[in-house]
């Protein structure tokens, strides 16, 4: 019996899965772990007072800044994805981008006003060359065997959600408890091991993301027979007016707040400018991919339509979900009791100790099973990727006795705590940081991926509306449980101590959320999309997250006004009912979007 030409890839194993899926594993997990790490800060940096190292801006402010940079570095995937099928292949693309994001963590350790700056614009371009390029690696390597694909991009998203773990939760605790620079810092030596490690493994993936060339060119062009759509010369004038005034309007308006209106790039188009000048970008983009779809052949259209149409829900579920470093960190930081003593102080340092260890032992174990398969043929990368979880170990030890110190149930002699860099306390104190509730929704994706993977796999799999369906209404339901918190909080109070367990349930209930509708709305982009877009679909995917990243950036910056007027608990509530419409809307558009499907599942 003839092999397909992806088979090569499943002679080596990991988990059932070929070897080159977790060389992808560890570099995303690298990636992961610098931008959550430093994500994780960003909002916390720039409210915190100058006499603690911050920047003492307002709320408003900060979440105009993140919104803007979230959603630069999403659709900034664009470009990478256009460079990487044109010009420079996928493998090149992933180092290019793990390269400036390198430099980008490196630059915001230095702290000054320029250099955060530039750090954010070189994490922006960082972002957009790797993202969509590890995914369009993936789905070569599964374009023969679409029924594995659920359960290699959920084992994939485990990786990503690793690297976001270890990342907040280290990154977030040395910024916070010993400096920012620290937290800033250590995202970018990690960026560094990640780049480092596919380098040196990139043969393992055959002649997947090479450099296109005259001969693969032809060769993808013979085997796609569907209709071509080139682009006229006034759809390109239409493209470049959506993307220049869309890129102007995410730097114009954190901008145009910080400044205080000094700086406003559309003040020519009155008081409202921004909002006409962004509005009038999509009502042109919108109406470009409406006529682009009449030019399709059927099948194809109808399945564009179709990711369209999970694109436009994943706006919303990235809006509400991203209120975790923005909203849900500052309700953490200034409205949670996370002040614990006797018993609940050795209950949270046991659990801190356990989630901690475990992971870093199974995602060792997972190392290990890579090195029995691969050391012999990659043994360079394999050291390196050794010397990053040897670090890693010892940072999250050097963690755990700090915490077991300053609470008071470890000793150490004064010349131990100045080899091990810990201040000395002389009142024993146990105080959960507000980035570690962040660590929950990584924590809780590393124990459920391969629930939910064997689910899909399983004949129980829901269809796509089913799991959309299920994800917002999981959302809801979080986002529920910190609006039933925060009831007894006065309007206009700007300090509370709401129970922990407010948003311990949140995290949990967005976490699986998030496993019915991230991992899987990736795949049917994979699924529905003719091989020859599948890098520029997913760029067009992560415009959708891009813009859903902004709103959730918008919503960040109205908390306040909400919260003064109404109360904090009006806010969460807002975002509950609109988790629930979503969710009814999905469900109700199931029997359309199933004949658009054309038998995908």
């Amino acid at each position: 019996m003839s092999q397909n030409n992806t088979d090569q890839f499943f002679k080596s194993t990991v988990l059932g899965h070929p070897a080159g899926l977790f060389v992808l594993f560890f570099t995303e997990m690298w990636e992961r772990f610098s931008f959550y790490g430093m994500r994780s800060l960003l909002i916390l940096f720039l409210t915190t007072s100058f006499i603690d190292g911050g920047w003492g801006w307002t709320r408003e402010n900060a979440s105009a800044l993140f919104g803007s940079y979230v959603g630069l570095v999403y659709l900034s995937t664009m470009l990478g994805g256009y460079f990487a099928d044109k010009v420079i292949g996928f493998r090149w693309a992933v180092v290019v981008g793990a390269v400036l994001m390198t430099l980008g963590h490196a630059s915001m350790a230095v702290e000054t006003e320029f250099s955060i700056y530039l750090g954010l614009v070189l994490l922006v371009f960082g972002n957009g060359f790797f993202k969509p390029n590890m995914t369009s690696i993936i789905s070569e390597m599964y374009k023969d065997r679409p029924e594995k694909k659920d359960g290699a991009y959920t084992l994939f998203y485990m990786g990503v959600n690793a690297g976001a773990f270890f990342g907040i939760l280290l990154c977030g605790y040395l910024g916070e408890k010993v400096g920012w620079s620290y937290g800033f810092g250590l995202a970018g030596i990690f960026m560094f091991f990640g780049m480092l490690q596919f380098w040196l493994s990139q043969n393992i993936f055959g002649d997947i993301g090479l450099k296109p060339n005259k001969e693969s060119k032809a060769k993808a062009e013979a085997l796609d027979l569907d209709k071509r759509n080139p682009f006229s010369p006034l759809q390109l004038v239409a493209i470049a007016f959506s993307s220049i005034v869309a890129l102007l309007w995410l730097l114009n308006d954190p901008a145009s707040k910080i400044s205080g209106g000094k700086i406003n790039l559309f003040s020519f188009l009155g008081s409202e400018g921004n909002s006409i000048a962004i509005v009038s970008a999509l009502i042109v983009f919108i109406i470009l991919l409406i006529y682009r779809f009449t030019q399709y052949s059927k099948i194809t259209k109808e399945k564009l339509i179709a990711v369209t149409f999970f694109a436009f829900l994943t706006i919303f579920f990235w809006a509400i979900f991203e209120q975790s470093p923005n909203s849900l960190t500052i309700f953490a930081s200034d409205y949670t009791d996370r002040i614990l003593v006797g018993n609940w102080s050795v209950i949270f340092l046991v659990v801190n100790s356990l989630i901690t260890i475990l992971p870093l032992i199974i995602i060792t174990w997972v190392l290990i099973l890579l090195f029995k398969q691969t050391f012999k043929y990659y043994a360079v990368a394999n050291i390196i990727l050794s010397i990053s979880f040897i670090i890693l170990w010892a940072i999250a030890i050097w963690m755990l006795t700090k915490d077991y110190y300053t609470a008071g149930y470890l000793s150490l002699s004064d010349s131990t705590l100045e080899r091990l860099k810990i201040e000395k306390v002389a009142t024993a104190l146990t105080e959960v940081p507000a980035t570690w509730f962040s660590t929950l929704n990584s924590l809780f994706i590393i124990s459920l991926a391969p629930l939910f993977s064997k689910w899909w796999e399983s004949k129980y799999n829901p269809s796509a509306n089913l799991k959309y369906g299920i994800g917002m209404g999981l959302l809801a339901l979080g986002m529920a449980c910190v609006a039933f918190g925060a009831n007894g909080i006065e309007p206009g109070a700007k300090t509370a101590s709401v129970s922990m367990i407010w948003l311990i349930l949140v995290y949990l209930f967005h976490t699986m959320g998030e496993l019915c509708i991230s991992p899987v709305g990736l795949s049917y982009v994979s699924k529905l999309v003719p091989a020859r877009m599948i890098a520029f679909m997913f760029g067009v995917w992560y415009l959708a997250v891009a813009i859903g990243m902004k709103g959730a950036g918008m919503f960040g910056e109205n908390i306040d006004k909400i919260a003064n007027e109404h109360g904090l608990s009006y806010f969460f509530w807002m975002l509950t009912i609109i988790s629930i419409l979503v969710a009814l809307f999905s469900i109700g558009m199931s029997p359309v979007i199933k004949k658009l499907m054309h038998g995908v599942k």
